[in-house]
């Protein structure tokens, strides 16, 4: 069975993206109600006196806003000293340029119960520019929904106080992701074995396929 997709006129061509077309707008306009939705969400206070190290040293939660009213945190998982988890390293390595958050008042910065010379080496090794910083030893993983895995929070600063206003994991974050949005533009998807996906096109098992950017092969070849 081929693995490409059927060949057929222009005009069929534009007819079938025509008609995706629609359930497209139809999806776009589902996620607008959903962000309008999120935008009136309660909002809860973050209690813990949390103790961070960053690079240059000891921070509290008012510091990693850097002087912003929101900060969107993303809780990377500690594997241990001598691992990294790949699916948390892509996330970062799918952040853009902060210049853009920064224009609307909101910052972005990844925090670790890593310690911070850990962190820090794996920035150094990875390229990575994104704020980072070390909760060690505090309660700020749990409290904000992560535990021992990983989340995506957004915080609100009101004078003093912080307070919690979302958190999504799993798919939630996946969904944030340059390259699997990417991907799922293609006709071969992620190339995931959970996809619904015609029969003969390229699937892997999700995770096993995933490296550190460093990690990958030269070329792939199918």
């Amino acid at each position: 069975m081929s693995l490409l997709p059927p060949i057929v006129s222009p005009d069929e061509w534009q007819a079938a993206r025509d008609r995706l077309l629609e359930k497209e707008k139809a999806a776009t306009r589902a996620l607008d109600a959903l962000a309008a939705e999120r935008r009136r969400l309660p909002m809860t206070r973050l209690a813990g006196d949390y103790a961070f190290t960053g690079p240059d040293g000891p921070a509290s939660l008012p510091d990693l806003f850097d002087g912003r009213r929101q900060l969107v945190v993303y809780q990377m998982m500690d594997n241990g000293p001598d691992d990294y988890c790949s699916g948390c390293a892509g996330v970062v390595d799918n952040v853009g340029h902060l210049a853009h958050l920064n224009a609307r008042d909101t910052g972005f910065a990844v925090v670790s119960d890593m310690p911070i010379m850990q962190l820090t080496a794996y920035w150094r090794r990875m390229g990575w520019t994104v704020p980072v910083y070390s909760s060690r030893g505090s309660r700020f993983s749990a409290d904000i929904g992560a535990g021992g895995g990983f989340a995506l929070s957004v915080l609100l600063s009101d004078g003093d106080d912080v307070y919690r206003t979302y958190v999504t994991t799993a798919r939630g974050v996946d969904r944030l992701r340059f390259d699997f949005n990417i991907l799922e533009l293609t006709p071969f998807g992620r190339q995931e074995t959970w996809e619904d996906t015609p029969a003969g096109r390229p699937q892997t098992p999700p995770y096993e396929w995933w490296r550190l950017h460093d990690e990958y092969p030269a070329k792939e070849t199918p």
